[in-house]
């Protein structure tokens, strides 16, 4: 038992250390390699990819983790060792179903895939990227009959990144959600304030965002010396180990605020990664995050719940104004508690208000569903995006840029991700609303700028679990229900109903 035990452990190190090692080189794709560095990149990920794979479905490995699953052996080990072998069983059993050569040849597709995009995505050119799209989603129905699970065929992509959950449960919830949001927007669109728009056209330098994004930061308590922010065209956070923890943002973009959200998004991602366990669980299963839309409720929960509350901006608003001191003249501080939330129909996701951003969500879900049951093809997709915005936003993306191309996940091969975002914003919602129970004094505090307790908080009820626990037991202990769109739909209503004197 304890030679099994023994292999088993060192196995886990050595696939963990793989994994930084593949993320680590996909970070440095996505920031500073040269652009001609593509196709040996490619190469170098699709090999470590291989051989990790090897290692996780051979047949040692899998024997050892057999031997220990074994009831009579199971019931004798320690609490700890339990709960890892039983998490390998139903890792490795899936992993066993793909081939090798599967997942070398979809991690080469997709990486000069990210290329092409990033290509098409600058020079408005979607036919650029399509070619790369048809293979992937090919590769995506195989990886599909590989894994087999019941009901529709997008539940095993699903099952990848919200493990339990399935397309019935999120076509109930989201056939909850989006005419809720679509009646909420409605109705504020017929209010004289929503015809009353706040546009501040300035431009912010470059050099002075990113002093305030290190503020930001700073207040969040991100350890310099275990993380640090970078520079990517698709802000993102990434784990190379426990102790190296990668986010980007980007100070580029012509919405003003758009680097320190998605600084906040981000780096609640990060602290996410840094507060897994770590111990005795440090290089095992158990240090990750049991679901894509539990670790997406920690961005969301910084960037909303925290981020566009008043008390938050009566602590930074100041910070914004001594920085950008003539730009901001003008506004007072009720004046930006508005721009920053402002309902406003938009093309792109990321930008999107706190409102409309689920319905970009729903809108992609439909997509994808539609793609892997061949109602649509790939060289549909522009026209079908433009149609959906329409119906959905009231708005027409005058470019592939601004609409089809605007996100990286299906040139990463990221089938299933998106209805992550809508689960994780759900989670925040819950989350901010039993935070304010528990802490009765919690806004005096973010107008101070004080957020430890919100970071304790978080550590002591989300963070420290990992995969101890799926992500709907997790929220369940903390909020004392699971997945529950009313909560977030009720704190929609209250919030902007009052704004805009509905």
């Amino acid at each position: 038992m304890k030679e099994s035990l023994d292999f088993i452990y060192k196995t886990q190190k050595e696939l963990s250390i793989f994994g930084g090692i593949v993320s680590l080189l996909d970070w440095d794709q996505k920031t500073y390699m040269p652009t001609n560095g593509t196709a040996e990149r490619s190469d170098q990920i699709s090999l470590i990819s291989r051989l990790s794979h090897e290692r996780i479905i051979s047949d040692e490995f899998w024997s050892n983790i057999k031997k220990l699953s074994n009831p009579d052996v199971l019931d004798k080990l320690e609490a700890k060792d339990k709960i890892i072998i039983k998490k390998l069983n139903r890792d490795v059993e899936k992993a066993r179903k793909i081939p090798a050569e599967f997942v070398e040849e979809l991690s080469k597709v997709t990486s000069l895939a990210y290329i092409a995009w990033q290509e098409a995505r600058k020079n408005n050119n979607y036919r650029k990227f399509s070619p790369h799209l048809e293979k992937i989603i090919e590769l995506q129905k195989k990886y599909i009959d590989y894994i087999g699970l019941p009901g529709h065929p997008y539940n095993s992509l699903l099952d990848d990144y919200e493990e339990g959950m399935n397309v019935e449960k999120l076509k109930k919830a989201f056939n909850y959600l989006k005419p809720q949001l679509i009646g909420i927007l409605n109705k504020i669109k017929d209010t004289k304030l929503y015809k009353k728009k706040y546009n501040i056209k300035i431009k912010l330098d470059s050099k002075k965002q990113k002093k305030l994004c290190n503020l930001l930061i700073k207040k969040m308590f991100i350890p310099y010396d275990r993380a640090r922010l970078d520079v990517s065209t698709h802000p993102f956070t990434t784990s190379i180990g426990n102790d190296d923890v990668r986010f980007t943002t980007n100070y580029g973009r012509e919405q003003p605020l758009f680097s320190f959200f998605s600084t906040l998004h981000e780096a609640g991602h990060a602290l996410y990664e840094l507060g897994l366990p770590q111990k005795e669980y440090k290089y095992t299963v158990i240090s990750d995050a049991p679901s894509i839309g539990l670790h997406e409720s920690q961005s969301r929960f910084w960037e909303n719940m925290i981020g566009r509350n008043i008390s938050f901006w009566k602590y930074f608003y100041p910070e914004f104004q001594k920085t950008f001191s003539n730009q901001l003249k003008n506004f007072n501080l009720e004046t930006w508690i508005f721009y920053i939330n402002q309902i406003k129909p938009s093309f792109i996701r990321v930008e999107a208000d706190e409102l409309t951003y689920n319905l970009h969500i729903l809108m992609r879900f439909e997509i994808e569903l539609d793609l892997i049951d061949d109602n649509i093809k790939v060289s549909e997709l522009p026209l079908v995006w433009n149609q959906k915005m329409n119906e959905i936003l009231g708005i027409v993306p005058k470019t592939d840029t601004e609409g089809v191309l605007q996100d990286m996940h299906w040139s990463t091969g990221d089938f299933g991700y998106f209805p992550t975002y809508a689960i994780g914003t759900i989670y925040s919602a819950q989350l901010f609303h039993q935070l304010k129970k528990e802490k009765k004094g919690i806004f005096h505090e973010i107008e101070s700028g004080d957020f430890s307790n919100i970071l304790s908080w978080l550590r002591d009820h989300i963070h420290k679990y990992g995969r101890l626990m799926n992500a709907e037991d997790t929220i369940k202990k903390t909020c004392g229900e699971g997945l529950n769109s009313k909560v977030f739909i009720k704190y929609l209503k209250d919030k902007y109903y009052s704004l805009y004197e509905v």
